[in-house]
């Protein structure tokens, strides 16, 4: 559990160790926190607090103590960059932790280079929240139903219904860990042409025991839902064995008739009385988790850096910029996150029906998205991005943008973000 507290002046979290009582805190300034504040606060320092153990809490602590007095420090630095040794050494009575020291003592400057080995993610408890798992599915997942032909059926068709997310290799924690989210069932297969991991869910026991009431649960909020309606329908059909049988597959064949793909020419050509079921059109009206958002804007958004040429003493500009992508028949949903998020506008690509829900102003960014995403964290390689978006966010807050050597570093930052990352 953490909290914040006033300690010399300045603002910092505290974390009860695990295996202590509750007054025995291990104080460390939060790493956003420092993203933001762009230092460490007191650089370098440690803050000693004696107390006596007859003071502290007990709760079964696995630690032994030999003197009745042990210290409290206050580490210089945050869990995701410290290597932390915690113990207690029968001479010296005390807990001790590697200090990080200055910032400019750190192997790597960029933020989101430090956490690689962190897996993308933002602490040690990488369970996804349910409502995460919704919002990336919005944003990255497809019910998918295939029919095909199966000369070994009484039929002569084959029908497959999946529930399926794939991604590039480098988001390939993030895949193993909706696996996980959703107890282990399903496969996943890589695509060397693709450069892709592909998690696909094809048992119809999994779908009908895991997956559909999962989405049921915690609903999608975009079109994609009325495909959700769909797809539940055949799978519906199929436990009851209706695609085994001419007029099941029939039935089958006009309900995905109204899903995105629709129907293949194999199938039109041999079926020629098809009649579409009603698709429905999903009115979302309100977003029932902020966690929803993060999971979205984990498949659908982007932290954009832009510097260009402009008459000012440096000769150039930089700009933040947070969108998020949408296809226009969702227009509705993303007015919404306008009002939900209180920021935004909309920016329709004349090209193709593509939607932008755009946000540009620095302190709508700073004061709205940054402590959102602080809050309801993102997963996968995208949240090297925000690290590295909030590092150049910061740099601009202290005005180190509009000096040349600020401005190379922020050139630095970007080269590595987003199509740039490795």
């Amino acid at each position: 559990m953490s909290k914040a507290v006033k300690c010399c002046g300045k603002t910092i979290l505290w974390l009860k160790l695990s295996n202590s009582g509750d007054p025995l805190k291990l104080m460390i300034p939060s790493y956003n926190r420092k993203v933001i504040s762009g230092q460490n606060n007191y650089l370098g320092m440690v803050t000693s607090h004696m107390m006596k153990e007859t003071e502290m809490g007990y709760r079964g602590s696995k630690s032994v103590f030999l003197m009745d007095t042990v210290k409290e420090q206050r580490v210089d630095g945050s869990w995701g960059l410290l290597k932390s040794s915690i113990s207690t050494i029968s001479n010296n009575k005390s807990l001790r932790c590697t200090l990080t020291g200055f910032e400019k003592n750190y192997q790597v400057k960029i933020p989101s280079k430090q956490l690689n080995r962190l897996f993308y993610s933002t602490g040690p408890n990488n369970k996804l929240n349910p409502y995460f798992v919704s919002g990336f599915a919005d944003a990255e997942s497809s019910f998918s139903s295939t029919i095909y032909r199966d000369k070994k059926l009484k039929t002569g068709w084959h029908v497959v219904c999946s529930f399926q997310i794939g991604l590039n290799l480098k988001d390939s924690f993030l895949i193993h860990q909706l696996k996980e989210f959703f107890g282990g069932i399903g496969t996943l297969t890589i695509d060397k042409k693709a450069n892709a991991l592909k998690y696909l869910v094809r048992s119809l026991k999994d779908l009908t025991t895991i997956i559909i009431p999962h989405f049921k649960k915690y609903p999608l909020l975009t079109q994609k839902a009325a495909d959700f309606i769909l797809f539940q329908q055949i799978v519906e059909l199929m436990m009851k064995d209706a695609h085994l049988t001419i007029e099941g597959l029939q039935e089958i064949i006009n309900i995905k008739a109204s899903k995105n793909l629709g129907i293949s020419d194999i199938v039109k050509s041999e079926f020629n009385k098809i009649n579409p079921v009603k698709r429905a059109i999903i009115q979302t009206t309100n977003i029932p988790d902020p966690n929803w958002v993060s999971g979205f804007v984990s498949g659908e958004g982007n932290f954009d850096v832009g510097i260009r040429k402009k008459n000012y003493k440096i000769g150039y500009q930089v700009y933040l910029r947070f969108r998020i992508t949408q296809h226009t028949r969702d227009t509705k949903l993303m007015e919404l996150l306008i009002q939900y998020l209180g920021a935004g506008r909309l920016e329709k690509d004349s090209r193709k029906n593509v939607l932008y829900l755009v946000i540009g102003n620095f302190l709508d960014l700073t004061q709205i998205i940054l402590p959102f995403f602080n809050k309801y964290p993102i997963f996968g390689v995208k949240y090297l991005d925000y690290l590295d978006w909030c590092k150049i966010a910061n740099l601009m807050t202290l005005g180190y943008h509009l000096k040349k050597e600020g401005l190379e570093e922020i050139r630095k930052i970007k080269i590595g973000m987003n199509k740039g990352r490795k």
